[in-house]
């Protein structure tokens, strides 16, 4: 959705390495957005975008309208078969809903063979994985790792909008996954959660929405490891103005 940094960058790299042809489309999404004030105050920065994609090696930019993208398009209500019961879906209803319908007239219009998406975006990426092979959609979706900033902090393009105290609060995120992941299958998931309880107690000003651990395919919530071999860790926090997710891979 633009205001791109490294991450969205290292998409293109990574793009770059597979593809003869890299496009990247640039699209603020209103179908996305609960919040109309969320959608204004979203960052957005076409010139310096654009600069920064040339220097990638991006060799095609798609900047479309909202008229143009949805031009005769209605509406899909598309199931989901429940991946967005937990986590993001009830803290923003509709919200992914958005984006399938978004990643859908994009597809429609560019027709990648593949379609890089970064891991932060977690639940995102396991959706449109999904209805990519449920809907028989040919485009191949590439999962990304995460960028992090070297505090461990995952880039994004809603944290310019955090004053240095607030970016400074939002590392208690990483701190809290990483704990998650070194108590990983050897520490009962109870004492995950009051471990991560205990990191985050440590910056009141950082408000948690949810914490939890969910299977890998399916994103439900865990409450014991049984017999698998790897998980996955999500958060959302509310810092300051902004509410930041993140996730990390848990393996036994």
């Amino acid at each position: 959705m633009g205001a791109l940094h490294e991450g969205h960058l290292d998409l293109v790299h990574r793009a770059r390495a597979t593809c003869d042809v890299v496009v990247c489309s640039i699209f603020v999404n209103p179908l996305q957005f609960n919040d109309p004030k969320d959608l204004a105050r979203y960052p957005r920065q076409v010139d310096r975008d654009t600069e920064l994609l040339t220097g990638a090696g991006c060799h095609v930019l798609f900047l479309p309208e909202k008229e143009e993208l949805y031009a005769g398009h209605r509406r899909i209500a598309y199931d989901l078969d429940g991946l967005d019961s937990h986590w993001e879906g009830p803290s923003r209803p509709d919200h992914f809903q958005g984006v399938v319908n978004v990643v859908e007239r994009l597809f429609f219009y560019v027709r990648p063979d593949r379609a890089f998406f970064g891991e932060k975006d977690r639940q995102q990426l396991t959706i449109i994985g999904h209805m990519a092979k449920k809907l028989r959609w040919p485009e191949h979706i590439v999962p990304c790792p995460t960028v992090r900033a070297s505090d461990g902090l995952a880039l994004s393009s809603r944290n310019q909008r955090l004053s240095p105290e607030e970016r400074v609060q939002a590392t208690v995120l990483h701190r809290a996954l990483s704990a998650s992941a070194d108590l990983a299958f050897r520490s009962p998931i109870p004492a995950v959660h009051a471990a991560v309880a205990r990191i985050l107690a440590a910056e009141p000003a950082v408000v948690l929405d949810h914490f939890g651990i969910a299977d890998r395919e399916t994103l439900e919530p865990l409450s014991d490891w049984g017999d698998r071999t790897s998980a996955v860790a999500l958060i959302a926090a509310q810092v300051g103005p902004v509410r930041l997710i993140d996730n990390i891979t848990l393996l036994r």
